[in-house]
């Protein structure tokens, strides 16, 4: 069986999709790497909503998709940016959704961390900031799970120096009652956050970064660096101080930050390892064992399937992880809060179903066929 898939210049081509998949088991707990999937969220295809309206969330296909990755020893990262926060998926949404994802992760003793932002602010002084990032700290604490201090829009408007940066998140580590990951995002995931740390200039911006580390080293289970230069994060990574962990959230570079070097590595905290939840900790355990050649040989190929669904504009990678995910029967439509469906073309979604597929990724290879002839043929592409 073949399928003709839309390429370069209105063309149309012929694939023959993969007939096995791959079909990782779940294993035993990883050992010598911490690994969480930033998830996505499911609609509700049934809402009557518009893309201005608050997100319609199918909640029980969302947290059956989180305990899908729990069952293959991920952590899950709640409410973060593949969870459209910012992009369809409100304040009031999100902290549902934490909520919701904190007790089930206790429900089967999962691992999560969520996401802490200003996303109730458009803007504002430097103190309705500060109580917008406590106000979002005190609800993830209270759930039960750790927190990650999430890059501020508001912030980035707002601050006109680094000191600001300093003296906010100085404030908020203070504050924090256990260790928090601080997130570093960079302005190809959110162009709001261009200039982030006081300054265009990284280097400057890694300076201002390390110094709030330095100053609350206890505070600080690790960072996340989401700037997809791999040797920047490993030029910060060998400046951390002791005990404080780098994971990585380049989705271009990842099994080369993962494997590390003979000065360290990174764990990771990847929106990729949504769609590659199973063959990435699959790898991860083959790591565990010392295999470095193993674990680059399964995780190195996938690679370009990353690179497909981050390139520019990076921030609408979401639309190919939800894609995957249906082709994938996670969830019985492609349908996203905010409408967020339609920002990716019919042949950049038709790349992605073929990079996929040749990984072995679709648990059944003749229903993600299916499910992407249906999609063509509402485009007009007659198999």
């Amino acid at each position: 069986m073949t399928i003709r898939l839309p390429g370069a210049g209105g063309t149309l081509r012929t694939y023959e999709p993969r007939t096995e998949p791959l079909a990782p088991a779940p294993g035993t707990p990883f050992t010598s790497r911490t690994v969480f999937s930033a998830a996505h969220v499911v609609a509700d295809p049934f809402a009557d909503v518009s893309p201005d309206s608050p997100a319609a969330v199918d909640w029980d296909a969302t947290l059956a998709f989180r305990r899908h990755l729990w069952a293959h020893g991920l952590g899950v990262a709640e409410a973060m940016d593949t969870a459209q926060r910012g992009m369809g998926l409100d304040w009031a949404g999100a902290a549902e959704l934490i909520r919701r994802s904190a007790a089930e992760a206790r429900g089967v003793g999962g691992r999560i961390a969520c996401g802490v932002g200003t996303d109730q602010l458009t803007g504002g002084s430097l103190a309705r900031i500060r109580a917008a990032y406590e106000e979002q700290l005190a609800v993830v604490e209270e759930a039960g799970a750790q927190a990650i201090l999430m890059a501020s829009r508001a912030l980035a408007a707002t601050a006109e120096s680094p000191e600001d940066y300093l003296e906010v998140y100085g404030h908020l580590l203070r504050q924090a009652t256990d260790p928090v990951i601080l997130h570093w995002l960079g302005p190809m995931f959110d162009p709001a956050l261009d200039g982030y740390w006081g300054s265009a200039d990284l280097d400057a911006a890694t300076d201002t970064f390390l110094e709030v580390i330095a100053a609350h080293p206890d505070k600080v289970d690790g960072v996340k660096i989401s700037l997809l230069d791999a040797q920047r994060e490993i030029d910060l990574r060998r400046r951390l101080p002791q005990g404080v962990r780098c994971y990585t959230g380049d989705d271009f570079n990842y099994p080369e930050l993962i494997a590390g070097d003979e000065q360290g590595f990174s764990h990771a905290l990847l929106g990729i390892f949504d769609p590659l939840g199973p063959l990435a900790a699959e790898a991860v355990r083959v790591l565990d064992t010392g295999d470095v050649k193993g674990f680059r040989g399964l995780l190195d190929p996938t690679v370009e399937l990353s690179r497909h669904l981050f390139q520019a504009p990076t921030r609408f990678y979401k639309t190919g992880v939800v894609f995957l995910a249906w082709l994938a029967g996670h969830q019985t439509h492609f349908t996203m809060v905010g409408g967020l469906q339609s920002a990716r073309s019919l042949p950049h979604l038709a790349r992605a179903y073929e990079l996929a597929d040749g990984l072995g990724l679709f648990p059944d290879p003749k229903l993600a066929e299916e499910r992407m002839k249906n999609l063509l043929s509402l485009y007009g592409v007659n198999q």
